[in-house]
């Protein structure tokens, strides 16, 4: 489909952006009846793809075909400038089909108060339970599989069956449950197909590992009441009188203005911002700005890699995604988040790329020769490590106003942030690695950083969904306060980042605001 094709066609809705919450959107619209076009920027991929993203590659041309993002991300943070490549995604599926596909409910205490737990902002506008449904709905459509977590006070859900682990996985589940932790086999979007290569980190080439695209575009292209633009970039929203009126495209060099009853802004917590923030009305006013929170209240998750030992009489062998624990997801009253293992060998090729991702957003980056010497450690690393099995836990960030994205001065295009760590932020992140070194000491736990590392491809709030019109952009419903047929359906709508992996609950988020959409589209076809 080019633009003019779809001109000379009549749209229920149009959305922009075609990764996670575009992928689920657009198959709950599309299954419901409405016709729907999506507009993503980047290609259109070849199914057989199998790559991972890759910061090495450094070519805006190389990277797009790719369907990396281009460009660099331009991020301040605590005031030093920095430009390096992050982990997103350009294309169909988005970021999504090169995530580690780990989707997990938050706890009820992630979305509203409770008598163990305060709410850092009071609660979000759309408590725990109105979201169940669409977690189990979500969980169905993504294959997840994987075990209950043991800690949990929700009923148990109706997970597929995970794969066998091998007898030295077996055994460190069973070694971490003896030293009083509670593991289970960790949530995961793979259909476990004869012969699954667990393409975690990369692009599946056979429709196993579920993401935006496998799990929502292909279905949604499949009812025929959806279409696709790829290399198509949204430039502009046109709106006035409390409605969009258009978006204004870029293809091939050519300009236009497509035209649809509803918008869904599905772009990325980077990237749906930037677009409301270039789009302005003839009076100067920003396109669903009037409580001057787009861009606003920006988080990351914090992460802490730690590696650990097997048992004196266990080894470890591979590297699997297996084992997640959620032991430390409130610490002394503290927000934290879970602990996941990798899928990542103690390799010098992981360790390297790891060191080296951390120097080009260190002010140190300038110096060149820093780069051999990150090679050297992380031999010495390696052969330290030996068998060690790496770990992740997540810290959840909280909203700040003055955390942000912001158009780039010299190229609107370039997604541009400023960030501040906050000092509750490094209090909590500081109580999470003793109590790491702690709870896991009979593993010989090895913290793999000094510096707190942010989680770029965990960007979200933006755009955050509240009852006051004053301090949020998008109500209860996911649609704007200003504009009357602006819905969002990505990470932006996070008032808080929760302590898990966002992509179920933008999957789950994108359903409901699909029911939403279709369930008013089809009243006012009755009305008129």
């Amino acid at each position: 489909m080019t633009p003019q094709d779809a001109l000379a066609q009549e749209w229920d809705v149009i959305v922009i952006g075609a990764g996670m919450g575009g992928g689920m959107i657009t198959r709950s619209l599309a299954e419901q009846g409405l016709r729907v076009l999506v507009l993503e920027r980047g290609p259109e991929g070849y199914a057989h793809e199998q790559q991972a993203l890759n910061v090495k590659i450094t070519d805006p041309h190389a990277r797009h075909i790719r369907s990396f993002w281009p460009t660099k991300v331009h991020g301040t943070v605590d005031g030093r400038p920095s430009a390096f490549f992050a982990a997103l995604g350009s294309g169909l599926g988005g970021s999504s089909v090169f995530y580690a596909g780990t989707l997990e409910r938050p706890e009820r205490h992630d979305l509203e108060p409770t008598d163990q737990m305060p709410h850092p902002t009071g609660g979000w506008p759309v408590g725990y339970d109105a979201f169940v449904p669409y977690f189990a709905k979500a969980e169905e459509l993504l294959h997840i599989s994987g075990t209950h977590d043991p800690l949990s006070t929700e009923p148990p859900t109706q997970l597929k069956e995970p794969p066998k682990i091998d007898a030295n996985e077996a055994k460190m589940l069973d070694d971490l449950a003896a030293s009083g932790l509670h593991p289970y086999r960790q949530h995961l979007a793979l259909r476990n197909l004869p012969g699954c290569m667990s393409c975690l980190g990369r692009k599946c080439p056979r429709n196993c590992k579920m993401d935006g695209r496998s799990a929502g575009i292909v279905p949604a292209l499949a009812t025929g009441n959806a279409h696709v633009l790829t290399e198509c970039t949204a430039t502009q929203i046109r709106f006035e009188a409390g409605q969009v009126t258009g978006v204004d495209v870029s293809y091939s060099g050519a300009e236009t203005t497509l035209k649809a009853r509803t918008y869904v802004l599905a772009a990325g917590a980077l990237h749906s911002p930037r677009l409301l923030l270039k789009s302005q009305d003839a009076g100067g006013r920003v396109c669903a700005n009037s409580s001057d929170w787009v861009g606003r209240g920006l988080m990351f998750h914090l992460n802490e890699m730690f590696a650990l030992w097997p048992k004196r009489d266990g080894r470890f062998s591979g590297a699997t995604k297996a084992i997640s624990s959620r032991d430390l997801y409130a610490v002394q009253g503290s927000r934290m988040g879970t602990i996941q293992s990798m899928g990542l060998p103690a390799s010098f090729g992981n360790i390297a790329a790891y060191l080296a991702g951390r120097l080009d957003q260190s002010p140190l980056r300038r110096l060149g020769s820093l780069r051999y010497l990150t090679n050297i450690v992380a031999l010495i690393a390696a052969r330290i490590m030996g068998e060690a099995k790496v770990f992740v836990g997540i810290v959840e960030d909280l909203p700040y106003p003055e955390n942000r994205v912001l158009l780039h001065d010299a190229d609107p295009d370039m997604p541009c942030f400023t960030y501040t760590l906050k000092p509750e932020l490094l209090k909590r992140r500081q109580l999470f690695r003793q109590t790491i070194k702690k709870r896991f000491r009979g593993f010989r736990p090895m913290l793999m950083g000094l510096a707190p590392q942010l989680n770029y491809g965990h960007p979200c709030g933006t755009l955050r969904f509240g009852s006051d019109s004053k301090s949020s952009v998008f109500d209860a419903d996911c649609r704007s306060h200003d504009l009357d047929n602006l819905y969002i359906a990505d990470a932006s709508f996070f008032p808080t980042s929760m302590g898990v992996n966002p992509s179920l609950m933008i999957a789950a988020n994108a359903l409901r605001v699909g029911d939403i959409i279709a369930t008013r589209a089809k009243s006012e076809i009755n009305v008129e």
